[in-house]
């Protein structure tokens, strides 16, 4: 690779700076000099660093030609001024009018009034923002971008001294109201549910960057590029790993990030970085400083979320650069712990001693992430999106995660520990009590046999069948595959993922949803325009018809993987019969394509419409001849019912799925559906839990379908039912205008022996 050429100023700056910051001077002094020696060096008549405070307020700490008497006294907040403005975007600015600009912020105290251009650049530590560096001239200058590239150059090597401690206390930014000691409890998003014990453990680089600045370039150059050949023999022997064999999307998870590692422009801006000046580990962490800042403020999800794959990479290649020695954290056979990150790349999490990890916290992150579909395919509860986990916990806090309430318990009492480890030895008895009931049928105490299918979104989930004993896959969200993808899945790649569903299904009934994207599940390589109210918005089959090529090489590669065997497919969110008259013609055509090339086509194939806007009760007539069979999405149902947005806390018990108003819509399509003799089912977030089901099971529905895990509780439920009481007993619930009948309806379970 052609370098550019390196210019000797940046390398004789950095020399000088590195003496500075290695004497024996306290660091206000150090300071002091560094300011001097960056404005001699850069032509300009002031130089100013300015550092991070509690409160996000930058102030200034050091200048060479504003006034001495306002260091510590300017102070602006993050957003304030020009400086604001640099620390708020981690970017560069470089202006030959600086007062002009519209967030110029006049400092009566600094007597800057004089100087009319400005060049300031972040200092980056870990990608947080820790101060700033800026020179300022009285002319007005048209600064080069080499100079602004020296300046970041020489940021990163500042950044030691800022974060050092000398001038600032480290525990300036923990919080202030005792909290660091308390048991604490910390709310976020479940990415992997079940519940975990152990002793935290901090996801920090285990490494201490010496050396910023090199006395031989072109060997550091040498030792770049070593340590990339190591790290990538090291991630090839891990991606073999036995606890990741087989296929599957974590598969395609580690092999993305196999390439990220192969990046040539991410491996080049670092080479660039060593040539001018700095050390091999000091260039990386400017390289990943510079893509934190950056990426991290990405409005696009995807691209924060490759931010976590380059900051696993960054650190795996600086310990190689540091020590060489392996990653992996092995914390002995008989020790629980509780991994807290603020964010984590796929491969971080298998460095960790696989049987002593209980579950993972974050402070960032999505059910779509890598390291969350890794989490899930080793069967390790997660949760994210909690605030501040990494600085609120400390090394060694007892830690409890509960992934299925999306709750973190941070040195808890020991009633709450003990209350914890009770819940999960009782999760454990009745894991083992529905065991039992694997290979037995779902059936009433009065002989109704009731159908308990499971809710599937990858192909790690299929496994769910055989250790459950459902009776099927009642919904395949084919979309989530579509997500954690770097790019548009080709035909040939959907054929295969589909083919793999049905085949490890072992011939159980496997029933796809077509893609419900758009709104808030956006595809990382679309670009889609911001909507108001998303799960009203463009998504599901609006997209699907508005791009009929999307629905067409998606309903090809099903005809492909059926091939001789059951086809059995639904089209999400149908709002009017035209809806489904379009996308069930875009199949037939697929399937009389298939027949025109002597392709062998599926068995049989059943095309049903998942009844979730309310407006499709009132075409039911029309709708039921069409369809082979409906499936009620209770989740979309309910919030379009009562226009109440489902993640909204205020509403959360403003509403309630066991209401007269829902029931009655329920009984309403099940009747429709029972005169025109046309299956229905249900699933979605109510059927999983026990009284709800019950409440539906008494309805008239015969098909559920859930989460893995509530399939024994369900299985239970219906074992201890008798259905003719429960009829009658809903049919005296009917004329009721409460806000809710779950009240009565839980005493209904409780008077006759319910398992609810």
């Amino acid at each position: 690779m052609q370098q550019r050429p390196i210019s000797p100023i940046p390398r004789r700056l950095l020399a000088r700076v590195r003496d500075v910051m290695a004497g024996a001077e306290t660091a206000t002094e150090r300071l002091d000099r560094i300011t001097a020696i960056i404005a001699a060096d850069l032509v300009a008549e002031v130089c100013s660093i300015y550092v991070r405070r509690a409160g996000d307020v930058m102030e200034l700490f050091a200048t060479q030609g504003l006034n001495p008497d306002a260091v510590h006294n300017t102070r602006l907040r993050m957003d304030e001024g020009l400086i604001g403005d640099i620390a708020a975007n981690a970017r560069p600015l470089a202006l030959a009018d600086a007062q002009h600009h519209p967030n110029f912020a006049y400092r009566p105290e600094t007597g800057e009034e004089i100087y009319q251009s400005l060049m300031g650049v972040p200092i980056l530590r870990g990608g947080r923002v820790i101060g700033v560096l800026a020179v300022q001239n009285k002319t007005r200058r048209s600064y080069a971008e080499e100079e602004v590239e020296t300046l970041e150059t020489v940021a990163m090597v500042l950044a030691e001294l800022v974060a050092g401690g000398e001038l600032i206390e480290t525990d300036e930014f923990l919080p202030a109201d005792g909290t660091a000691v308390l048991p604490l409890r910390l709310e976020g998003v479940t990415l992997n549910d079940g519940l975990g014990a152990g002793i935290a453990v901090l996801h920090q680089p285990q490494f201490r960057v010496g050396e910023l600045v090199a006395e031989d370039p072109a060997r550091e150059l040498e030792r770049l590029r070593q340590a990339v050949t190591e790290m990538r023999g090291e991630l090839d022997t891990m991606l073999g790993s036995s606890d990741l064999a087989g296929r599957g999307e974590h598969r395609a998870v580690l092999e993305t990030y196999r390439m990220i590692a192969e990046d040539a422009g991410w491996l080049a801006r670092i080479e660039e970085a060593v040539g001018t000046g700095l050390t091999a580990e000091a260039s990386v962490q400017m390289v990943h400083s510079d893509i934190r800042a950056r990426l991290g403020k990405a409005p696009d999800r995807y691209l924060r979320e490759r931010l976590y794959d380059f900051e696993d990479l960054a650190n795996r290649l600086l310990r190689h650069l540091v020590n060489g020695e392996p990653a992996r954290r092995d914390f002995g056979t008989a020790a629980d712990v509780i991994v807290v990150a603020r964010s984590m790349g796929p491969a971080q999490l298998l460095d960790y001693h696989r049987p002593s990890l209980r579950g993972l916290v974050l402070e960032e992150g999505s059910p779509t992430m890598h390291v969350a579909i890794v989490a899930r395919a080793l069967d390790i509860p997660v949760v994210g999106q909690a605030t501040d986990a990494f600085t609120r916990i400390e090394q060694g806090d007892p830690v409890l995660v509960d992934g299925d309430n999306a709750v973190v318990f941070i040195r808890p009492g020991e009633d709450a520990q003990q209350n914890f480890a009770e819940a999960m030895r009782a999760i454990a008895q009745r894991r083992a009590g529905f065991a039992t009931l694997r290979d037995l049928l779902a059936e009433t105490r009065d002989g109704e046999r009731i159908s308990i299918n499971i809710n599937a979104g990858l192909l790690a989930d299929v496994r769910f069948l055989g250790e459950t004993g459902a009776d099927g896959i009642g919904l395949f969200r084919t979309e989530i595959p579509f997500m954690v993808r770097a790019e548009f899945p080709s035909g040939e790649a959907q054929r295969a993922l589909y083919a793999d569903i049905l085949d490890q299904a072992q011939g159980k009934p496997v029933l796809f949803r077509t893609l419900d994207v758009g709104g808030d599940k956006t595809l990382p390589y679309w670009k889609q325009a911001q909507s108001e109210n998303p799960a009203m918005g463009w998504r599901a089959i609006r997209v699907s018809l508005d791009r009929p090529a999307m629905l067409r090489r998606q309903i090809r590669a099903l005809i492909g993987a059926a091939a001789g065997r059951e086809l059995r497919v639904m089209f999400p969110m149908i709002a009017e019969i035209s809806e489904f008259d379009a996308a069930r013609e875009i199949l037939e055509r697929e399937l009389e394509h298939a027949r025109t090339r002597d392709a062998e086509i599926p068995k049989t194939v059943e095309v049903g419409a998942m009844l979730e806007v309310p407006s499709l009760v009132f075409q039911l007539d029309a709708l039921l001849p069409r369809v082979d069979f409906i499936s009620v999405g209770t989740n979309d149902l309910f919030q379009f019912l009562f226009a109440s947005d489902r993640g909204d806390p205020r509403l959360a018990e403003r509403y309630d799925f066991l209401s007269p108003a829902m029931l009655g819509l329920l009984r309403t399509v099940v009747e429709s559906c029972r005169e025109a003799d046309v299956p229905v089912g249900v699933c979605g977030e109510a059927a999983s839990r026990p009284l709800d089901a019950m409440a539906m099971i008494g309805l008239g529905f015969r098909n559920l379908s859930v989460p893995p895990p509530a399939v024994g509780s369900t299985k239970s439920m219906i074992r201890s039912l008798t259905l003719g009481p429960l009829t009658s007993y809903l049919g005296t619930l009917a004329t009721l205008t409460h806000h809710s009948v779950r009240e009565q309806l839980r005493e209904f379970a409780l008077d006759h022996g319910v398992m609810i």
